[in-house]
């Protein structure tokens, strides 16, 4: 980026970090926490093509888009990945990210496995968290806990995430495993991590 076109609070740290974790397992509270405690922090939206709910803020939540408009982005490869959850389709917004980037933000995806090992195709780079439970009884409890689903739907999202835990640790995406057992302590220990990072790298930069 030439310095004509450098805003003041541009700088060369860019970081491209990825939060993924199972259902019930707290990663959005935790994103949500690292966007809070990071200040240059820019959370990524992505476009869905699923239905807008009463409780939807369009452009805060995700891009509400139709399947005609999602395929259309797609074939213009305007996506750093997507993915489809119950017949719905998911994408990452690939020009936003990388503006962001050159501008020097930490820009966070709260994305799945197939999803994250999509991104480090395209930015090798990417900085991966994955959050995971203390045990399997403690997730099963966190499913339970959310009261949003029945008995069958709890068990086939507990199946799943414990498909997805095994899928990460074998994937070799992610830079750093974190436990849940305290969502404070969680929420700063992934700020700490992303803050040693970025100056590891800063470091590496300069020599």
């Amino acid at each position: 980026m030439s310095d004509e076109k450098r805003l003041i609070t541009d700088t060369d740290d860019g970081m491209l970090l990825i939060i993924s974790g199972p259902s019930g397992v707290g990663k959005t509270t935790i994103t949500r926490g690292v966007e809070r405690g990071i200040a240059d922090s820019v959370f990524s939206v992505s476009c869905t093509t699923r239905p807008k709910t009463a409780a939807d803020v369009e452009g805060v939540d995700y891009h509400f888009v139709s399947d005609e408009q999602f395929e259309q982005l797609r074939a213009q490869d305007e996506f750093l990945e997507t993915a489809g959850v119950y017949g719905k389709k998911y994408g990452t917004p690939k020009g936003w990210v990388t503006e962001q980037l050159k501008r020097g933000r930490l820009v966070i995806l709260e994305i799945d496995v197939q999803g994250a090992i999509q991104v480090k195709r395209h930015i090798n780079d990417a900085f991966a968290i994955f959050i995971e439970p203390p045990d399997e009884q403690e997730l099963l409890r966190r499913l339970h806990s959310r009261k949003r689903e029945d008995e069958a739907a709890i068990m086939r999202r507990f199946s799943q995430a414990k498909e997805e835990i095994s899928q990460a640790r074998s994937s070799g995406v992610y830079d750093v495993f974190l436990v849940n057992r305290e969502i404070e302590e969680s929420i700063n220990r992934a700020v700490s991590f992303v803050a040693a990072e970025r100056k590891r790298r800063r470091r590496t930069s300069r020599t």
